[in-house]
């Protein structure tokens, strides 16, 4: 009788332990979702040669795959330069929301790196991602911050902001086009981008 007992007693221990191992490994294997209302994306734009004014998107998703795959999207609609006329032109003149409605960023992070982090630890990636608007793709070359929250929960952000071409993105008629409408003697086709974005993992 005691033996019998014993057997069903190791029998659940072995069994609750291979319910802990398939749940362990599908929270490892889980792709890290981005939390758009805790992450922010901004860029600075430069006219009338010294004047200089920070915009941002407030509409982003994206995700990290068990492989370290990374991808951002950003809803161009959704710009806030601050000024509803301004942010309007922006939409029509120069991302030309209608037929280009997103921006995608794709990359590939070093995930052991990132999984060897504890709560409160922070490493630096250097990676290689390109940006894509409509047709035209780029290649980005950049280093991120990776800094573990918690066990779940991830911050990846630029060290230094990357420096992008408004023209090399097909977007230097939209620029101009908002340089004669506000009667502007120039405005920088060189844009510095900078990003927060806070990832978590979802089993």
């Amino acid at each position: 009788m005691l033996r019998q007992l014993l057997l069903t007693i190791e029998s659940r221990a072995k069994l609750l332990t291979l319910c802990a191992m398939c749940t362990g490994s599908l929270t490892a294997h889980a792709d890290w979702q981005l939390i758009n209302a805790d992450s922010q994306l901004s860029f600075v734009s430069i006219k009338a040669t010294h004047i200089a004014e920070r915009h941002s998107f407030s509409r982003l998703s994206g995700r990290i795959e068990e492989s370290g795959r990374a991808h951002l999207t950003v809803d161009l609609g959704s710009v806030n330069t601050g000024i509803e006329i301004r942010d309007q032109r922006m939409r029509d003149l120069l991302f030309n929301i209608v037929e280009i409605p997103n921006a995608k960023f794709t990359t590939d992070l070093n995930v052991n790196a990132a999984n060897a982090l504890r709560a409160g630890e922070q490493t630096n990636l250097l990676v290689q991602g390109k940006l894509s608007v409509h047709k035209l793709s780029v290649d980005i070359e950049t280093e991120l911050s990776v800094v573990r929250l918690a066990e779940n929960r991830v911050i990846v952000s630029t060290k230094t902001p990357m420096l992008l071409n408004a023209s090399s993105l097909g977007l230097a008629e939209g620029v101009e086009q908002l340089r004669a409408i506000a009667n502007l003697p120039d405005i920088s086709l060189a844009v510095p981008v900078t990003f927060q974005l806070l990832f978590e993992k979802t089993p």
